[in-house]
């Protein structure tokens, strides 16, 4: 199945400044969110942001956070406990998912998003954990629990189907 731009939502995951030096290959992660959140408001899709506890781990890396059409701050790990998906997420029927970390705030706001209907993109280049094995071990889960894992070009690929897209030269630059 492709992703349904019409459908669809980026959601990305607590790219907090305090926390990123953490995050193995940081630099990398947070140029992936950017693009993937650059891309996706080119195409006029929400974009939404979570914050784990911002007055301990700041706010999101500004970047990001001036691409967010809105951000939910969170004391829990799973997103949807706070009230994500009637919040945030009424309309879509799929979420496209990045951030970090990818094995705790990450995968459980996606294992309750799949349980409750949604279709889950987890963009594999634009996630991350302190640990490889860690961030490794909850693709695996997401996998086996339903969720597509993909990358930051297939998700760009798939929204726009088609090279006569209007934007396709503007997305096509901040890919390569």
């Amino acid at each position: 199945m492709l992703i349904n731009a019409n459908e669809s939502a980026l959601l990305i995951i607590d790219v907090q400044e305090k926390l990123m030096p953490a995050i193995h290959d940081d630099a990398n992660v947070l140029a992936q969110n950017i693009r993937l959140a650059t891309i996706a408001s080119l195409l006029g899709l929400p974009v939404i942001a979570t914050e784990q506890t911002p007055e301990k781990l700041g706010p999101n890396h500004p970047d990001i956070k001036r691409l967010c059409d809105r951000t939910l701050s969170k004391t829990r790990f799973d997103a949807c406990v706070d009230g994500l998906p009637a919040t945030f997420l009424p309309a879509c029927k799929e979420v496209v998912i990045s951030g970090c970390e990818t094995h705790v705030c990450l995968l459980q706001t996606a294992m309750t998003l799949l349980q409750n209907g949604y279709r889950v993109w987890v963009v594999t280049d634009a996630t991350g954990s302190r640990k490889t094995a860690d961030r490794d071990a909850a693709f695996a889960r997401l996998a086996q629990a339903g969720a597509d894992l993909v990358t930051l070009e297939m998700v760009a690929f798939e929204w726009m189907r088609d090279s006569r897209h209007p934007l396709f030269r503007e997305v096509l630059k901040l890919i390569k």
